[in-house]
């Protein structure tokens, strides 16, 4: 049994994790590190969870008993969070915040298995891919494999409050989110440096822009996106290649059909579809934020870190009613 630690246990994410991971053959949860909720039962504050788990969240950090952490933090507290604690050499780390995700003096490893699987597999440290980016990526990079990605990229994707985390914002609460539609970081949303890491990786380079609007949208969960290439290659050779490119991959699918949000939505599966027009490709994709663009990317990452099957405990049907 894979022996867990989990910081930050308290927000979306963490909960997610405990939900995955208490149902995973292969885990079990040695600690969930929430300071302002020690002593509190998990299930009250993650209220799914009721009659799941006794688990209570503890304000302790026993790394010596672990094999392997994940950090739940906001962005920016990971690094800081490493500065001020150790963390036994044999432990592994995967980190869902965006600290370690761009090349640097780290070994973090890009957690997209797609690209990075015999990486993550011999990888110590883990940076967990960003929602937006996971569900732009895998939109683009088999254009990107072809060489496609010559002039800028538009790509539109909306995304549940979830994205937002839990604490409760002006634009998260529901009497503003309800019955409404919002833009925000348009053109300069953190997540493109990740985005634009990983086409210069699969591509060799990127001279394009991806001019990316993403929107505020008035439900929970999933991330659904569009992007337009502009590219004369004819249409069945883009079809074969993003066939082709996702055969093998455990989660990201090709779907023939026009594809919709409640597919994905409660699964660690990304779907895309494309449509080819005149001189134009239509790619549409949809995560879930949480899951794919989250946590169920993480336990897939530590499947991958600890040589199991790479689905386990993943197995989940999509809320498609």
């Amino acid at each position: 049994m894979i022996k867990v630690g989990i910081l930050g246990a308290a927000g979306y994410t963490g909960g997610e994790l405990i939900r995955l991971l208490l149902n995973h053959p292969e885990a079990e949860i040695v600690f969930a590190n929430s300071e302002s909720n020690a002593g509190n039962l998990v299930s009250d504050v993650h209220e799914g969870l009721i009659g799941d788990t006794d688990l209570k969240f503890t304000d302790e950090m026993p790394f010596d008993q672990v094999d392997v952490v994940f950090f739940c933090f906001g962005h920016g507290k990971s690094e800081q969070f490493l500065k001020e604690h150790s963390i036994p050499a044999n432990v592994k780390i995967i980190d869902l915040a965006q600290d370690f995700r761009i090349k640097g003096d780290h070994d973090y490893v890009y957690g997209l298995p797609e690209i990075n699987k015999a990486a993550i597999q011999k990888a110590q440290h883990v940076a967990n891919p960003g929602c937006f980016a996971t569900a732009i990526q895998v939109a683009l990079l088999p254009a990107a494999k072809m060489g496609l990605l010559k002039k800028d990229v538009a790509v539109n994707a909306i995304t549940g409050s979830t994205g937002a985390g839990q604490k409760p914002g002006a634009t998260t609460h529901f009497s503003w989110r309800n019955n409404n539609l919002s833009i925000y970081k348009a053109f300069t949303h953190q997540h493109l440096a990740e985005i634009k890491q990983s086409l210069v990786q699969v591509q060799g380079s990127l001279d394009a822009d991806i001019d990316f609007i993403p929107y505020r949208g008035d439900f929970a969960r999933g991330i659904f996106c569009t992007a337009v290439i502009k590219t004369q290659t004819e249409g069945s050779d883009i079809v074969a290649a993003y066939k082709d490119f996702y055969k093998e991959a455990a989660f990201t699918h090709y779907s023939d059909k026009a594809i919709d949000l409640k597919q994905v939505v409660n699964t660690n599966k990304a779907l895309v579809h494309v449509d080819c027009f005149e001189g134009k490709v239509l790619v549409t994709s949809a995560i879930d934020n949480l899951l794919k663009g989250a946590v169920g990317q993480a336990v897939q990452n530590m499947n991958l870190m600890f040589g199991l099957d790479e689905s386990s405990g993943l197995r989940l049907k999509a809320s498609a009613f």
